[in-house]
């Protein structure tokens, strides 16, 4: 069975932490946990996979702001993490509230340490505790994928390959193609179904009425051709399930290629993605184009997708492009997203405007940034695309990371970013190193940008906001949530700064370069 949480607050190495969980009466032996983690980084949520305890000294959230405390609750609860401790005392006499009430709105338990533990003794005595456990699940676990690589031998149908997982699991499994069509399923004896539970989604784990659900991706030959969900009752072993769940992708997918083997088209088109990730010469990608569907000169844009869920919005960018007749080959590259898409050869440009309209209205609510590269004249200049896209990316996080402009870059929800807007910074990056970059923005802005430092202001942003608008005063006050006399105000300190208006001058192209450039590392 699983090692839950209580039994861990009870065991002596963190007992002797005095430890309290939150909210008051909160029950922990229900909460199981996977591993014992310890940090004090504030964006470590990416890096948990979740089903973890993770240990905090309190020290970075004595310093961190309201919202920064929030938003680590609310990733940690996302990410699926078993619970929070926090050491309290010293730096961080108590938990803030508003973490608390945050925790408690995602459902995360918080364990406040009320006296000083090794967290590197404790993560030493729990884990290996865990690791015991572990050595079980995969001996049960292997035991299953024996078995049902038997039943395959035996050409046995996908719904009895799968019992055998949900009779070792105690649970109910079903694989459905990526676009949810179920192709096969199974249920434990005496399985009680009440009809509420729905599908996980595209999270690891995602926690319904009554049960978990376990989500497990099968690739066959590179192509994503299924996916194996685990609802896994309260009362059942969620490690093992997880567990078993991973340890049966090869058999499922020997099944998957027996039943349903993917067609030449999507083993081509994964084949030219892989190709184009590693640059591979012109005429491996000329010799795999026309296969998965893209003559070999033929326009094409490639994107690079981040995305929270990058299995399901590949899925409607897919269907999109499919249900538009618009070729294209996709690639999961392990959290990154690459996508070619084929425009054609008359009006590539008013296509690919078109194109970036539609990806900014795909249906779902999806947490994602789409950066469609410039047009590749074919496919083998698909991997310079995919540069540019990639760089743009770059440069939005850079620009994320600059307090005087994050508010311009929204931090959750669908957003489709264009490369040739980036195509100044991108031009900075590859062909200026970082002095000469500093040394032109300092030649054009030193006084703005000392400005800020100073008096706290926002010229910068001011100036860069104007000038991408094409200089239109207007425009830039509403951008900025100003009144038209503030922003008149401010850009007459602009000017006197940069040495008077700029407009109708030669120096109003370099100020603009400046601008883009400032930030850039």
């Amino acid at each position: 069975m699983s090692v839950f949480l209580g039994e861990i607050l009870a065991h002596p190495a963190l007992a002797a932490a005095d430890p309290l969980v939150h909210p008051l009466g909160a029950v922990a032996d229900a909460q199981p946990v996977r591993w014992v983690h310890s940090s004090e980084v504030l964006d470590i949520a990416p890096l948990l996979r979740g089903g973890e305890l993770l240990l905090c000294g309190g020290i970075t959230l004595a310093t961190a702001t309201p919202a920064k405390r929030e938003e680590y609750v609310r990733e940690l609860a996302q990410r699926g993490i078993a619970a929070l401790a926090i050491e309290t005392g010293g730096a961080l006499p108590e938990i803030p509230a508003g973490m608390l009430a945050k925790a408690e709105e995602f459902g995360l338990p918080v364990v406040e340490l009320r006296k000083v533990v090794p967290f590197v003794g404790v993560m030493q005595a729990i884990n290996s505790m865990l690791v015991s456990e572990s050595v079980g699940h995969l001996q049960q676990a292997d035991a299953g994928t024996r078995a049902m690589a038997a039943e395959l031998a035996h050409g046995a149908s996908l719904d009895k390959i799968l019992g055998v997982l949900a009779g070792i699991t105690g649970s109910a499994v079903t694989l459905t193609s990526p676009w949810g069509v179920t192709m096969g399923s199974a249920v434990p004896e005496d399985w009680e179904d009440d009809g509420d539970a729905e599908s996980g989604g595209q999270d690891a784990f995602s926690k319904v009425a009554g049960e978990t659900v376990v989500s497990v991706d099968i690739p066959v030959r590179g192509v994503l051709m299924g996916r194996l969900e685990v609802r896994v009752p309260d009362a059942a072993d969620l490690a093992l399930a997880q567990v078993a769940g991973e340890r049966a992708v090869d058999i499922l997918g020997l099944a998957l290629l027996q039943h349903t083997p993917p067609g030449l088209h999507a083993l081509a088109g994964a084949e030219l993605m892989r190709a184009v990730l590693h640059s591979a010469p012109e005429w491996r990608l000329e010799q795999l184009a026309p296969a998965a569907g893209f003559p070999i000169d033929s326009p094409a844009v490639v994107a690079a997708i981040h995305a929270a869920s990058p299995q399901e919005l590949r899925g409607t960018v897919e269907t999109f492009l499919s249900s538009q007749r618009i070729p294209c080959a996709a690639y999961l590259d392990d959290a990154e997203l690459v996508v070619m898409i084929g425009l054609p050869c008359t009006d590539t440009a008013g296509e690919r405007r078109q194109l970036l309209e539609s990806l900014r209205g795909l249906e779902g609510d999806h947490d994602a940034v789409i950066a469609v590269g410039p047009v590749a004249g074919g496919v083998a200049d698909a991997a310079w695309s995919l540069a540019e896209a990639r760089r743009t990316l770059e440069v939005r996080q850079i620009r994320r990371r600059n307090a005087s402009t994050r508010r311009r870059f929204p931090a959750r929800g669908l957003v489709v970013v264009d490369a040739d807007d980036a195509a100044v910074e991108s031009l900075s990056l590859t062909c200026l190193d970082g002095s000469a970059r500093e040394a032109f923005v300092n030649r054009h802005l030193r006084a703005v940008l000392e400005h800020d430092a100073q008096r706290q202001s926002q010229l910068l942003e001011t100036l860069q906001v104007w000038l991408d608008s094409g200089c239109n005063t207007a425009q830039s006050a509403r951008e900025l949530h100003l009144e038209r006399q503030s922003m008149h105000h401010r850009l007459q300190r602009i000017f006197e700064l940069c040495g008077g208006d700029p407009r109708g001058t030669g120096r109003l192209a370099a100020l603009h370069l400046a601008a883009r450039m400032a930030g850039l590392p």
